[in-house]
């Protein structure tokens, strides 16, 4: 009996090879940046767990943080010479090992250190995932899909882990995240094993005074955002909000981020980018004030699912100007340190301001002042823009 030969169509095995990579960059790029959206469950079991105050809690997020940024930095001569695939993998590695270590220490410097070393492979993993999805034939579906990614697992983790560490104590965080990328790991065979050169050069059409603006708009408001995000699980419990109600709250906050995100998405250029970038501002610094004093359940409830909602929405708005304001792609890889820079700062100026008060009001006017600049800002960098 002759034997039936089964052929595949090459556009087929194309297709086939795109969604591969799209779901190992959906997928890793969830992962790896997975502390920030839990931050609030981590930092309220840090200090309750470990003791540690405000400052120390901050710095731990600083170095963690500033770590994945500081790894955009040799990305610029590694990332066109190495082969992707395995580059990952390593990274990968990195993270499990860091992690896993990260479960057992009960020291706060040697967990400092261990926090850098796996940051240091999470922030190589994402730049492998942020390369690949630039080159991909629809960027803005891989875009879209990446934070969609990040924002469920966000909710996933936020109710979760409160039950976790009742349990099994701050060991279940980084233990779910070294199986989480365990399970992943087979991904990265997904990843191209090199990507095509192009230039980082600035073009001519690239004005460098608005590009400069473009860039402190989106380091005010990560710093912002990353300051009331990391402490908002201690606003709520100085506040004397249960735990389980905090994450439940902050569970459904994520959700309402996903709605903004996709709100962008679907509104597009259909209305003007300036009125909604006002209005996003605006009420993200409405929701920071709304945390002020002693918020009771419902204040609270109103100001987290706020301020998780224009955050998301805001955030598509301030990366297309990027995109307006070079569109070569030359100043993404900027945008990218910029973005790890702030996350890195904001937790630390907030624990520092925390810890000098004694409260969280300094914080809040800080983090709403800085809304605030970051919209004048990226109002001035879009005067006269392209559309």
């Amino acid at each position: 009996m002759a034997r039936s030969i089964r052929t595949v169509h090459p556009q087929q095995t194309i297709i086939n090879r795109y969604w591969w990579l799209m779901a190992a960059i959906v997928v890793f790029a969830a992962i790896t940046p997975s502390l920030l959206l839990t931050a609030p469950a981590v930092a309220a079991q840090l200090a309750s767990q470990w003791g540690l105050n405000p400052a120390q809690i901050g710095n731990l997020f600083m170095v963690e943080l500033g770590a994945m940024s500081i790894a955009t930095l040799p990305a610029f001569w590694w990332l066109k010479r190495v082969n992707l695939s395995k580059a990952a993998f390593i990274s990968g590695l990195i993270f499990i090992i860091g992690n896993l270590l990260s479960a057992i220490v009960a020291d706060y410097t040697t967990l400092m250190a261990l926090r850098l070393f796996t940051a240091l492979g999470a922030g190589s993993l994402m730049i492998i995932c942020m390369s690949s999805a630039a080159r991909l034939p629809n960027a803005s579906r891989a875009y879209g899909l990446w934070v969609l990614g990040q924002l469920t697992l966000g909710a996933i983790g936020l109710q979760v882990l409160p039950r976790l560490f009742q349990h099994y104590g701050l060991a279940a965080c980084y233990i779910t995240l070294a199986i989480l990328m365990a399970v992943a790991l087979p991904l990265t065979r997904s990843f191209p094993a090199s990507i095509a050169n192009t230039e980082i050069n600035s073009t001519p059409e690239l004005n460098k005074g608005k590009a400069t603006m473009g860039l402190l708009a989106i380091f005010c408001f990560y710093i912002s955002l990353s300051g009331v995000w990391t402490f908002i699980g201690s606003i709520s419990s100085s506040a004397s909000i249960n735990a389980q109600d905090t994450g439940q709250i902050l569970a459904v906050a994520t959700v309402m981020g996903i709605i903004g995100a996709g709100g962008a998405a679907l509104i597009g250029n259909r209305l003007s980018q300036s009125l909604l970038l006002i209005i996003g501002y605006a009420v993200m610094a409405t929701a920071v004030l709304l945390l002020k004093g002693r918020p009771d359940l419902l204040r609270f409830t109103i100001a987290a699912l706020a301020f998780k909602f224009t955050w998301t929405f805001i955030l598509p708005l301030l990366l297309a100007r990027i995109v307006e304001l070079a569109p070569s792609g030359s100043l993404m890889n900027a945008s990218n340190l910029v973005i790890g820079s702030g996350l890195a700062v904001g937790p630390c100026i907030a624990g520092y301001l925390i810890q000098s008060s004694g409260d969280y009001s300094s914080t809040l006017l800080g983090a709403t002042t800085l809304i605030l600049l970051s919209l004048i800002l990226i109002l001035i960098s879009r005067s006269n823009a392209s559309a």
